[in-house]
């Protein structure tokens, strides 16, 4: 099965799959990696790990319907069979939800449907988490649709909060479980567990 990741900026998340695959947890193959930013280390981790890799923004082809079709093109080029948003800070073109329906996954570093939703990323999550004074928090990998977080959940696992956590901290424990997490949850996918399309 060929994967394509999507990915913004530090690219761990990606790193984990490359690996999965490497030493087969994962019996599939990244066959390309496409960021929307022309500077993110996700880029540079494709490139170390001699994977096709594409820039691919909205600024470089002029309209979000001009990027969609490069980023099909691009798709169909490696025969593409899932997409894996992984740390990707846009939001994907119908006519990409469409034609790969259901087979576009997300991981999000909380419980979802709390702490979800539009400006709920990174550090954000974290924080709104620790201001809840939620006892536990998590990962949750859930399929991509036309609204922020809001597709069908897939699989979730949890991580605690701790007393005396800051959001950084929480946010080294959740990411730390994150890598581990999606390399069990594709690894389901990819097995036929977790049904695609």
């Amino acid at each position: 099965m060929n994967i394509a990741v999507f990915a913004s900026h530090g690219g761990s998340d990606l790193q984990a799959i490359i690996d999965g695959c490497k030493n087969q947890q994962i019996e599939a193959k990244v066959a390309v990696v496409i960021s929307n930013n022309g500077d993110s280390m996700a880029l540079q981790r494709a490139n170390n790990e001699k994977i096709p890799a594409y820039h691919l923004s909205a600024k470089k082809f002029g309209s979000e319907e001009s990027l969609a079709e490069e980023i099909l093109s691009v798709l169909t080029e490696y025969k593409v069979d899932m997409i894996f948003l992984a740390g990707y800070m846009r939001m994907l073109h119908v006519s990409i939800l469409e034609k790969y329906h259901n087979r576009i996954f997300n991981i999000h570093p909380a419980l979802l449907p709390k702490f979800g939703g539009k400006g709920m990323y990174g550090m954000n999550v974290h924080t709104a988490v620790i201001d809840a004074k939620e006892t536990e928090t998590g990962v949750t990998i859930h399929r991509v649709s036309a609204e922020y977080d809001s597709g069908e959940i897939v699989a979730q696992t949890t991580v605690p909060v701790l007393e005396g956590d800051t959001p950084e901290i929480l946010a080294a424990r959740v990411l730390e479980r994150e890598h581990s997490f999606l390399v069990e949850v594709i690894a389901d996918i990819v097995d036929g567990k977790i049904a695609l399309g």
